[in-house]
């Protein structure tokens, strides 16, 4: 899909105060907060389809939470999926660009690969992230607020709706200060790992969802392992 960048949307000069809020990707079913992430159990819960969620609040703190599709060109009948979450703490800087730096003990990751592993993959996740900027305006086509964010190599991210202000998100501060001892989980006897890569399978068939493909495998680079 190309996207008209000034049909849709009126782009307003962005404030720090425009940025606060949670915003999601269209499919509007990905959102940060206790309904992606239980970090009592620690564990991920399942979205009906895939998409991208940020959150930030008025004092320097954001959440994101990622549920993607992972494209297997030599064999498209096996495709794999990735759920990341991570929080901590961003900065505006002057020249309008976005720091985002997680607490690294807190981020998670869930790749499932159902054609080479029965268990999904289960990790720690710890990845800092740049945005050259970031604009808001009131989408035309929707009505609703609308959140660009400019990555560091300036591509512009799918855009994101606003749908909570103020943001809906977990509690800021450290909330697994323990490593866990598991570095993968067996999530086949909770119908996790099947859910889970059947609507990675609905999604990459989908016409409407092929955007996702060629942006999913950038922040694997991120991943931190559990300690034994």
């Amino acid at each position: 899909m190309i996207w008209i960048w000034g049909l849709f949307a009126s782009v307003a000069a962005a404030s720090v105060d425009d940025l606060v809020g949670t915003w999601t990707t269209k499919s509007r079913e990905v959102l940060t907060g206790p309904g992606f992430y239980d970090p009592l159990n620690d564990k991920f819960l399942e979205p009906n389809l895939t998409g991208i969620s940020y959150s930030f609040d008025a004092d320097g703190h954001y959440e994101e939470a990622f549920y993607r599709a992972i494209a297997n060109p030599t064999d498209p009948s096996c495709p794999a999926g990735i759920m990341q979450w991570q929080h901590g703490s961003y900065v505006v800087h002057v020249d309008g660009s976005l720091t985002l730096t997680p607490i690294a003990i807190d981020g998670r990751q869930l790749l499932s690969e159902p054609c080479k592993q029965d268990t999904g993959q289960y990790t720690r996740y710890n990845n800092s992230e740049h945005f050259k900027g970031f604009a808001t305006s009131i989408d035309r086509y929707h009505g609703v607020g609308r959140l660009d964010l400019t990555q560091a190599d300036g591509k512009i991210m799918h855009p994101m709706y606003l749908v909570y202000r103020p943001p809906k998100m977990l509690p800021t501060n450290t909330l697994n200060p323990s490593p866990n001892s598991h570095k993968k989980r067996d999530f086949s006897g909770s119908g996790l790992h099947n859910g889970f890569n059947m609507i990675i399978k609905e999604e990459l068939l989908s016409p409407d969802r092929w955007w996702w493909l060629g942006v999913l495998m950038t922040s694997l680079g991120g991943m931190a392992f559990f300690f034994s």
